[in-house]
């Protein structure tokens, strides 16, 4: 892809005084004039690239240019290259690897051949999140919007959107665009996502980067506190940290912490069974209370509908 391959040449300009258009065409398994466009394009992004003819010739960065061709340590390009062959985790191809393979051939030994960090974006989703994220890919390259079926705690809807960032975060993938039915920038899951398919060419708009803040993209409205088992503390310390729960004198641990809708709490809390008990709000206290005596109704002894 284009992005990765301007990528790839400007990491070996930063890193070398001067390059051929053929040794770049035979690294990238490209045309010249595809590496031709590609000068021109990291030229139209305000990099001063000059080129000379002749013997001794070639493509360099212009001297003086305000970044120093020694800004890419060892360790940072190593973990560039991390971050891009974690990619292939996601695409389910080789892509990256062989565009990391690209970056370190002939840099003198910048990028060695060892790694010590290892990314691992993919999800449980693996079969149907590559598809969405190749798709949403070429809708953003080619300025098209998308369009999907939407599934949150709210409402079910058809959505068309203008993509402008795909996001991984919270250990999931998302993407950022400009929502027709709310004329405005939202953030979207992509597993909540179906029938996706890319539609109609727009002009590409100012887009801001999302602000990923927890308490932008999930407003708190229920301050809660909840008294839990010992046993429990393992999973406190790997949801929410160490330091969300305070050690009471008999051993229990008294959680506090911040949900966006009821249905979370109750549902969170449920999921450590007879270990948790939660002391407030009282409003959601009492939905529980309900809740739980809805469900012994429903699976006490006799009462198995259909079942003999």
């Amino acid at each position: 892809m284009k992005m990765e391959r301007l990528i790839g040449i400007l990491s070996i300009l930063l890193q070398r005084e001067k390059v051929t258009a053929p040794e770049l065409a035979e690294q990238f398994e490209v045309s010249r004039r595809t590496i031709q466009r590609d000068i021109e394009s990291l030229c139209r992004a305000g990099i001063p690239i000059a080129t000379t003819q002749g013997s001794g010739g070639g493509i360099s960065i212009m001297e003086g240019y305000r970044v120093d061709r020694t800004v890419l340590t060892a360790p940072e390009m190593q973990a560039i290259l991390a971050g891009l062959r974690s990619l292939d985790s996601v695409s389910g191809t080789r892509r990256y690897a062989q565009l990391m393979e690209k970056l370190s051939a002939g840099t003198g030994g910048l990028v060695p051949g060892g790694a010590h960090m290892l990314i691992d974006l993919a999800s449980w989703y693996k079969t149907s999140l590559p598809p969405k994220i190749e798709r949403i890919q070429g809708a953003m390259e080619q300025h098209r919007t998308i369009r999907f079926t939407y599934f949150s705690p709210k409402e079910e809807s058809v959505r068309i959107v203008e993509p402008y960032y795909l996001v991984f975060h919270w250990s999931t993938w998302y993407v950022w665009g400009w929502c027709q039915m709310r004329e405005d920038f939202r953030l979207f899951k992509l597993n909540r996502m179906t029938e996706l398919t890319s539609g109609e060419a727009f002009a590409p708009r100012c887009a801001p980067l999302p602000n990923l803040e927890p308490e932008q993209v999930f407003p708190v409205k229920y301050q809660v506190t909840v008294l839990f088992e010992p046993s429990c503390r393992w999973r406190l310390v790997e949801e929410y940290g160490a330091d969300c729960f305070i050690v009471e004198p008999d051993g229990q641990l008294r959680f506090t912490g911040g949900f966006p809708d009821g249905n979370s709490v109750l549902s969170w809390v449920l999921t450590f069974g007879d270990k948790a008990e939660l002391l407030e709000p009282a409003e959601l206290r009492e939905q529980l209370r309900e809740l739980t005596e809805t469900l012994v109704h429903r699976y006490r002894k006799g009462d198995h509908h259909g079942l003999s």
